[in-house]
């Protein structure tokens, strides 16, 4: 098992792990209640406030069906006209503490079907999030590896750590 660490916020940092020779481990604390980082996760609305690619790229398309055999559907529009889609389906939902989904992207980098399992832990009044991807082989892993992931999810983990302190910011104010 491998183990890379980049920096984060100060609340956290994103900590990647490779505990099989098929998987990818990625660990962040977020400074908020675990059913908030949970909806952030399966409310459409929300994903858009969040999950962007690398600069340009915009999360356009977001469908979920979030019931067990229920769709996902996630497509990226880069601002010069390209765009990258995402399915998959749900395999487990246990609100607010796990989901198990398979992705598939439409051209298929990763080697085929990936199974991501994210499990949202109360820590202290925060989030431990822990992300693990099972690719379909090794070399399927190593090559996601490769594209650079982990610095675009820790860029999307920072976007989501600022958008948590922005919802609960307007929480506050409405109170």
């Amino acid at each position: 098992m491998s183990t890379t660490t980049l920096p984060g916020s100060t609340v956290a940092t994103l900590t990647v792990t490779t505990p099989s020779d098929r998987e990818v481990q990625i660990t962040r604390i977020f400074d908020a209640p675990r059913p908030m980082v949970f909806d952030c996760w399966t409310v459409p609305e929300l994903l858009k406030g969040w999950l962007h690619g690398p600069d340009g790229w915009r999360l356009a398309v977001c469908e979920i069906d979030l019931r067990v055999g229920g769709a996902t559907r996630y497509v990226w529009q880069h601002r010069d006209g390209r765009s990258m889609g995402m399915s998959g389906a749900y395999r487990e939902i246990v609100r607010p503490s796990r989901i198990v989904a398979t992705e598939l992207f439409d051209e298929d980098w990763t080697g085929g079907e990936t199974i991501g399992t994210v499990t949202f832990a109360d820590h202290t009044g925060k989030t431990l999030l822990t992300q693990t991807v099972l690719y379909a082989s090794q070399a399927a892993r190593d090559g996601a590896l490769g594209t650079g992931m982990t610095s675009g999810m820790a860029e999307s983990y920072a976007q989501l750590d600022s958008y948590l302190a922005s919802l609960q910011d307007a929480a506050k104010g409405a109170a």
